[in-house]
């Protein structure tokens, strides 16, 4: 090769860390870990470096997490969203909703353009008072279970984000609230999840015999979500004669895609509304779980937010714009996401045959973003593991946030509602920081449970009134 020619991109030239103990055709598969996936990435990452790979059955498996290296990685002009496993497997639940449809397809496009107008400041004003309310329902609901018990958070902030999403996406009620129980459909999805994370490693003719009853119970479970958002939209149409209703359901039902002039059908709307329920509603939970467990053991940061909430909103329901001022609690809530994004990463494929850093990729391989450990980079200071939201403050957080910073993905792909969840998130825990006291469980250490999103595991807290 002469100083003129092109590199050649082969990806048998790549050579990255890698498990010791590589065993012939079976590669890592002792290394394989399944059902926390996501955080043995981070481990890896930790132990092999910012680029490392894992080779499964001969299939190879590259994670990324170095801050340059996700960054080319990002580059739109060079690589692309992939959805990879498990999220692939997720397409059984959400079809081609805007989370789980392949760059190609065209209904991505085409909801995307439909439902981005949904997701605006403007449209924002319209969900507060959902969200305020619904927020009023769950205090209530604690009220009633007396002040001696133990709160499962993580259950109970997946009943507040159903209604809240239920409410506001598809004016549609669960009633979660009514009982101790969760909802079927929350039930039925959270199953779903975790038998997908599992499943994704595994092989057909396993899942057809070690694990038939759970593969079964997955398929009923996927026909009975199904069948339960088909109903939600068919009454819904049923009832069109009485008006519109100015969700996100109406939205679906009224408008065109304005290049192609075609709107959804109701087999993407019920995908639409999954991809709320799956990529929306489970996230939101979790980030509120992870949040309340570290205002749990954190006092005196749950004192800071509760004299900022009192300052802005002395009297009354917090209001829309006050929301935007709750400035410390933003940077809590970052803290948060930094620490456990419940999207715990992403894949990406690439374009063309390119490079990241010194190493080749041929075109269509694909990697893994680890942001559990690019969120806990060394360029968030010697602490990374502490949970500080001071680090949010000018001058203090890393230059480089950009590059640093990905819980809602990256690209023209990232999370569509990305300021419904903020502004969700902030008005729950404003409201239950300024009107509850809660502590933690004596002894217990956080624990995370995968279901392709994260969350904390047995997260219990006690909640109290505040004089």
């Amino acid at each position: 090769m002469t100083i003129d020619e092109p590199r050649v991109i082969r990806s048998r030239d790549r050579v990255l860390p890698h498990p010791s103990h590589r065993i012939p055709i079976l590669g890592d598969l002792w290394d394989l870990h399944v059902t926390d996936s996501s955080q043995w990435g981070m481990r890896g990452a930790q132990k092999y470096g910012p680029i490392y790979e894992r080779k499964i059955l001969g299939a190879r498996v590259t994670y990324v997490s170095g801050p340059d290296l996700v960054a080319a990685v990002n580059n739109e002009a060079n690589w692309a969203k992939f959805l990879g496993v498990p999220i692939r497997d997720l397409r059984s639940i959400a079809g081609d909703g805007l989370f789980t449809a392949h760059n190609s397809e065209a209904n991505w496009a085409k909801a995307h353009a439909i439902l981005a107008p949904a997701f605006t400041q403007t449209a924002m004003r319209t969900y507060h008072d959902a969200m305020v309310q619904t927020t009023r329902k769950l205090l209530q609901y604690w009220d009633k279970q007396g002040a001696d018990t133990w709160f499962d958070i993580p259950a109970d902030m997946n009943k507040l984000a159903l209604e809240i999403i239920g409410r506001v996406a598809f004016g549609y009620e669960f009633d979660s609230f009514a009982d101790n129980e969760p909802h079927d459909l929350v039930v039925r999805i959270l199953r779903s999840m975790r038998y997908i994370n599992r499943a994704a490693y595994s092989h057909p003719l396993v899942e057809a015999t070690v694990f038939r009853g759970e593969r079964d119970q997955h398929r009923e479970d996927v026909e009975t979500i199904h069948s339960i958002v088909d109903d939600i939209v068919a009454n819904r149409r049923a009832g069109r004669s009485q008006g519109a209703q100015g969700d996100l359901l109406d939205l679906m039902f009224t408008t065109v895609d304005p290049e192609s002039g075609e709107g959804l059908s109701d087999e993407n709307i019920r995908n639409q509304i999954l991809t709320f329920l799956v990529a929306g509603q489970e996230t939101s939970a979790g980030v509120l779980a992870f949040a309340l467990h570290y205002l749990s053991i954190h006092p005196e940061v749950a004192n800071k937010v509760r004299g900022e909430v009192e300052v802005i909103c002395p009297d009354g329901d917090l209001t829309f714009d006050q929301v935007g001022k709750l400035r410390y609690l933003r940077r809590v809530v970052d803290e948060t996401l930094r620490l456990w994004p419940v999207a715990p990463g992403y894949f990406r494929k690439a374009r063309h045959d390119t490079m990241v850093g010194d190493h080749p990729f041929e075109a269509g391989e694909w990697v893994f973003i680890v942001l559990l450990q690019l969120h806990r980079d060394k360029a968030w200071g010697e602490d990374a593991e502490e949970f500080d939201p001071d680090r949010w403050t000018r001058g203090q957080r890393p230059a480089d946030l950009y590059n640093l910073y990905k819980p809602f993905g990256t690209g023209m792909r990232a999370c569509i509602g990305r300021q419904f969840a903020y502004h969700e998130i902030l008005v729950v825990l404003a409201s239950i920081v300024r009107e509850r006291d809660f502590g933690p469980r004596p002894g217990y250490e956080l624990r995370v449970d995968e279901t392709i999103s994260l969350k904390p595991a047995d997260l219990y807290t006690t909640i109290m009134g505040r004089d």
